[in-house]
């Protein structure tokens, strides 16, 4: 698996961080706050994969575009970031080697916290 940071979804985080569109919410909220298969799909039917791709940190090269797959580490509930999954996916992307993702996830969490 070759994922690596997605910088257009960096981007828009930040921009987004920026706007005040952020929810201050705890760390293990994630697992309540995290779109669900059904808000993923209706969004992707709205939206389309580019602006799907613009809310995950993690993209995978080797995945075909139009496949949810190529996606990972998730930050928001498509309209706003959440404090809780960048703190979550932080986390995860450190756990498995994923130093860029890792590093881009504390600087958002910086500038959420600020």
């Amino acid at each position: 698996m070759a994922v690596k940071l997605n910088t257009k979804a960096f981007e828009h985080a930040k921009r987004l961080i920026r706007e005040g569109k952020v929810v201050h919410d705890e760390r293990d909220d994630w697992s309540e706050h995290a779109p669900s298969t059904d808000d993923q799909n209706d969004y992707l039917e709205k939206h389309g994969f580019g602006d799907y791709s613009e809310w995950f940190l993690g993209v995978d090269d080797d995945k075909s575009e139009k496949t949810k797959g190529r996606y990972s580490f998730p930050f928001g509930d498509f309209s706003r970031v959440h404090r809780c999954a960048v703190i979550s996916l932080e986390s995860r992307a450190a756990q498995n080697d994923h130093d860029d993702i890792a590093t881009a996830a504390k600087d958002l969490l910086e500038r959420i916290d600020k």
